[in-house]
């Protein structure tokens, strides 16, 4: 499986701080944004992601995260000249996809809960083995803001609605979505929506209506934070530094999921480490695994 990392967009709600750099290279605590879904990926054992950016960021992506080799994986990147949605991605990574399977996550997304890696890992699995898409539903208080999933009483998706004014559950569609191959096929045939974007919502009703769409929920005591304002901003950045600070471990941590995984050496995490020394986040590597 490939992965499709998506890091562009305006992010107007958060002007003028995003005026002059890209939302996802925004500090959340001790980390770049971008560090987040980016270990998200490879707690999943995805290790070939595609980054796309806008023409004014790409740059800084590249100069942040390199190719990806100090972490064992692979990092490429594509310019999306301006926002067309959500399901552009798959037009834009038709090359790098191939005939493989795809995750795509949104570059402003974190997660956070106890095995998520091995949840991942199952769905990385079911979704190489068959044609079934999978997206993950979140409790909300405030729906009517997301993508919200209806189902049935047997606990069945029978329904995907995108801000709905009278949303039918509470549970909202996060940025993390798994997709066959035929994703691609599929969003070339989906149509601008009012708003004249190519919707990831559309992609989803198209396996619902096919009944290839399962939907996970992230259940109590897992936490999805959502960096999309001021106030959200804040907010994943102090719960951030509470946990770190309360456990003494690091969330997002690229090196030390790296060498957790096997994609990378002791010796070569020390080495990442040394060029990070004098900060707290270099700190933590030597102190953890010098």
């Amino acid at each position: 499986m490939k992965s499709i990392l998506l890091a562009g967009g305006t992010g107007s709600r958060l002007f003028p701080v995003t005026i002059g750099v890209s939302k996802q290279l925004l500090p959340v605590y001790d980390k770049p944004m971008v560090y987040y879904p980016l270990s998200v990926l490879m707690l999943a054992g995805i290790r070939e992601i595609l980054l796309i950016s806008t023409p004014e960021d790409i740059k800084q992506y590249e100069r942040l995260l390199g190719d990806g080799s100090q972490w064992g994986i692979t990092i490429l990147y594509k310019i999306q000249q301006e926002p067309k949605g959500l399901a552009e991605a798959f037009l834009l990574g038709e090359e790098f996809i191939g005939q493989d399977s795809v995750c795509l996550i949104l570059g402003d997304n974190i997660f956070y809960g106890l095995d998520f890696s091995s949840q991942l890992e199952a769905v990385v699995e079911r979704t190489q083995m068959g044609a079934q898409a999978t997206i993950f539903g979140y409790s909300v208080k405030d729906p009517q803001r997301y993508g919200v999933i209806e189902f049935d009483e047997t606990g069945k998706a029978i329904s995907i609605s995108e801000k709905p004014e009278t949303p039918k559950s509470d549970q909202a569609v996060v940025g993390l979505y798994f997709y066959p191959n035929e994703v691609v096929a599929i969003a070339k045939t989906i149509q601008p929506s009012a708003r004249g974007e190519l919707e990831i919502s559309s992609v989803n009703q198209h396996f619902l209506k096919q009944g290839k769409l399962q939907v996970e929920t992230l259940d109590r005591g897992f936490a999805w934070l959502d960096t999309g304002t001021h106030e959200s901003l804040l907010e994943a950045g102090q719960f951030i530094e509470t946990i770190e600070k309360r456990q003494g471990l690091k969330i997002g941590c690229l090196e030390e999921v790296a060498y957790e995984k096997g994609y990378i050496t002791k010796a070569q995490l020390l080495e990442n480490a040394q060029n990070l020394q004098g900060s707290s986040y270099g700190d933590y590597l030597i102190a953890r695994y010098g």
